[in-house]
């Protein structure tokens, strides 16, 4: 048995000195490398976040960490692709900041051994190397998306920016548009080129390292959603499985959440993102729990569900066994090397074979099953529901997209099919880790009892609140 006392697997991720230690210098300097060859005799320029406006802690952009690991405020870089260097600019060390924070970073030769960076130049000599590329009207390659965040995804963040700016009362830009209107200003004769696609395609094929880090915050979240297993009960507020689930995720090395946490119970489990979390666990409700942690600035996604009081009813074991069962077939047709076409037509041959030997005893759950079968189904006539595999999952919860058509080794997504009755009595959506192999695939979260029989053992084991202290609810 798995136990809170066993969570000591994860890495804490620290920026110890204003530099993360969840990868060597090395493994960012590879990755500039491969923006080196990718933007030729160009020049790539980036701005990392800014210090938070609360007593929040700095959470650096996913595009500029991958890059750099560095986590401090305002930081500029130039990776300059002719002479194969990178140039960290940030602002120089102060006595009251140091006093207040601890060390961190200086422009010295201690910061660029630390980080593996060929130069770190103050902040304010950046306009200078500026003027220098604008002076040879060099290509210019910058971030054009929105920054990226913690517990944020590119699409999310796309979304607020349009919104945004097409609001009357508001209008604003994001940094990005105001950064790419200052170098344009400073470099006029420069042509100014997205640096995203060359970095997504990058960032979606995973090395060995970040695999190794995704599979320590899988883990995490897994042992997250056994402990909240252990812990449900019959009057029981869905926030309190968060707090079970938080308790593990932070005493386990997390770095922040990947998302907010959904949890639904009985009625709120058709809704893919509620997130309200204010609803009691009534005896005989089904509970669904979808939050995982981050580790590293990497994140994970894993669903599962279960009943409050430990036990499935007769109606939900039908409903859930048949799901699983679906579930269960397209898993078994994953594979390397092909399209998500491919994996949906084998699997839904093996749906058919289930569908005809499964006994229903109500004919309300047999229609949700076919409809869940026919979404993966291949339509001539170009009708039905739009059927996916899922989603990307890296340093974002929805990551940056598949660069190929085949699923190929280093990729990792999830699949997260939802089934739904009509009316929306009964709804189960599991979701699980899938990294592609050489060889096919590995399932990051197969440890997370998914069978009923698992998990009604697992919900018999005492949980958090047997030792806690019951506090009375204040909302």
């Amino acid at each position: 048995m798995v136990t809170v006392a066993a969570i000591g697997l994860a890495r804490p991720i620290s920026a110890q000195q204003g530099f993360t230690n969840a990868f060597p210098p090395e493994e960012f300097a590879a990755r500039r490398a491969k923006v080196m060859t990718a933007i030729g005799d160009g020049v790539a320029i980036m701005q990392g976040a800014t210090e938070r406006p609360g007593e929040s802690p700095l959470r650096q952009s996913n595009q500029f960490f991958y890059v750099t690991g560095i986590v401090e405020p305002r930081a500029l870089l130039i990776i300059d692709g002719k002479t194969k260097r990178a140039t960290l600019f940030i602002a120089p060390k102060t006595p009251a900041r140091e006093r207040a924070i601890g060390p961190y970073l200086g422009v010295d030769d201690a910061s660029v051994k630390l980080t593996g960076i060929d130069a770190i130049a103050p902040r304010d000599s950046f306009a200078p190397a500026l003027a220098l590329i604008a002076a040879d009207a060099r290509v210019i390659f910058t971030p054009l998306q929105p920054e990226v965040l913690g517990s944020e995804s590119v699409g999310d963040v796309q979304g607020h920016v349009r919104i945004t700016k097409s609001d009357p009362w508001d209008g604003r830009v994001s940094r990005e548009e105001a950064f790419v209107a200052h170098v344009k200003e400073a470099a006029p004769k420069s042509e100014i080129k997205p640096l995203d696609p060359i970095l997504n395609t990058l960032r979606a094929v995973k090395s060995p390292r970040e695999i190794a880090v995704i599979r320590d915050a899988t883990r995490l979240g897994g042992l997250g959603i056994m402990e909240v297993m252990r812990d449900a009960e019959p009057g029981m507020h869905e926030y309190e499985l968060e707090a079970a689930a938080e308790y593990v995720y932070k005493r386990g090395g997390a770095y922040g959440e990947s998302y907010f946490p959904l949890i639904a119970d009985g009625p709120n489990m058709p809704y893919t993102h509620y997130h309200k979390n204010l609803a009691l666990l009534k005896d005989g409700d089904l509970v669904q729990f979808d939050w995982a942690p981050d580790i590293a600035n990497y994140t994970t996604d894993v669903t599962r569900v279960f009943p409050a009081n430990g036990k499935f009813t007769a109606r939900q074991r039908e409903y859930y066994t048949i799901y699983l069962r679906l579930y269960q077939a397209l898993m078994t047709s994953i594979r390397v090397h092909v399209t998500g076409r491919e994996i949906m037509d084998s699997a839904v041959v093996k749906m058919d074979k289930i569908m005809a030997a499964y006994h229903f005893s109500d004919p309300r759950i047999k229609s949700a099953a076919e409809a869940f079968v026919q979404r993966y189904r291949r339509k001539t006539d170009g009708t039905g529901l739009r059927a996916t595999l899922g989603h990307s999952v890296g340093m974002e919860v929805h990551d940056v997209a598949n660069p190929t058509v085949t699923l190929e080794p280093g990729y990792i997504f999830t699949i997260e099919p939802q089934m739904t009755m009509e009316g929306g009595e009964l709804s189960v959506r599991l979701e699980d880790m899938i990294l592609m192999t050489d060889t096919g695939y590995e399932n990051m979260s197969a440890f997370i009892p998914i069978e009923i029989a698992d998990i009604e053992k697992l919900m018999a084991q005492p949980g958090l609140g047997t030792h806690a202290l019951k506090l009375p609810s204040r909302r």
